[in-house]
């Protein structure tokens, strides 16, 4: 069935691979920047394209007004630049915010105009609860003890989609076209050490698995909680030095977690020594979900290659 579908942030890493895939399956569809140098960009891409600003409820309240789409995907992000997870909160904060404001206007607009389904971006690479086993499913909840602003604006946007009915993407590390850049830059300079044992775990995805995924979540009007990852979570000490090869980089720099600590940051030492991968099982069973890349030893490779 044709949808208008609303795309919230589609110029983005993860927008400018989901558009096509819409367009490709028929659906009419409407994407938002932030800027206008990039509505070329999208309607290269088949949309109809808006500059809005997701943080301003007039914005978003005139842009779904307008397209009067039957459902919205957020994936409005502002993540660029260089890595800083020294500072996670401090790089982080815009998207923060798109992720309770932002998220809050949208509801705000589709309840306004009486659209059904919201579909959300979350996120799940190595954030799952830190006890029990390595790798976790939508019936454990992400780390509690994380307080961050970051952490609590992921539990916002969780807690309020699934309360209006819609469907929570977990994804895992993006990988793909523009989204690992500024990391492989790092590796390749040997500023991207692992830190201690590395044994803490990742789930990754790559970006067209993600968008196919997204599509199948708005066509089959999903809800709830789905982890959006490929079938290989994995330590650091596992697909660091791995990336390395690919990006032809020497191997990583090892270092103890006691230094770790004061340079790089207590996120950054979490996720090397203690995160949780995620299992897909759920969003293969219900979605019917297939991926082009099931390990990111394949895609590490093809992107890189």
């Amino acid at each position: 069935m044709v949808m208008r579908v609303f795309v919230a942030g589609g110029a983005g890493a993860l927008g400018r691979r989901l558009v096509p895939q819409l367009v490709a399956r028929g659906h009419q569809v409407t994407a938002t920047t932030r800027s206008a140098a990039k509505l070329g960009l999208l309607e290269r891409l088949g949309a109809e394209a808006v500059v809005m600003d997701g943080l301003d409820a007039a914005s978003v309240g005139e842009a779904v007004a307008q397209a009067r789409p039957e459902v919205i995907v957020h994936e409005m992000t502002a993540i660029s630049g260089k890595p800083d997870i020294k500072h996670f909160d401090r790089w982080f904060a815009t998207t923060n915010r798109l992720r309770t404001e932002g998220t809050d206007h949208l509801l705000a607009a589709a309840e306004a105009v009486g659209v059904p389904h919201v579909v959300a971006q979350s996120y799940a690479a190595w954030n799952g609860i830190r006890q029990g086993g390595w790798v976790k499913t939508e019936e454990d909840p992400l780390d509690p003890t994380s307080t961050g602003k970051a952490a609590e604006a992921i539990r916002h946007l969780e807690e309020v989609v699934v309360k209006a009915g819609g469907a929570v993407l977990r994804y895992g590390a993006f990988y793909g076209p523009g989204a690992t850049d500024d990391q492989v830059e790092l590796v390749r300079k040997r500023q991207y050490p692992v830190v201690g044992h590395g044994g803490g775990y990742s789930s990754w995805v790559h970006l067209d698995d993600a968008a196919s995924a997204t599509v199948l979540a708005v066509e089959q009007k999903a809800r709830g909680v789905f982890n959006i990852v490929d079938d290989e979570p994995a330590p650091a000490n596992q697909w660091l030095p791995y990336l390395a090869a690919c990006a032809g980089a020497k191997p990583p720099m090892r270092i103890p977690t006691w230094l770790a600590r004061p340079l790089a940051g207590k996120t950054a030492v979490t996720m090397m020594t203690e995160g949780r991968g995620f299992s897909n099982a759920k969003a293969k069973r219900e979605l019917g979900w297939q991926l082009r890349y099931p390990s990111w030893r394949q895609g590490f490779k093809e992107e890189l290659a």
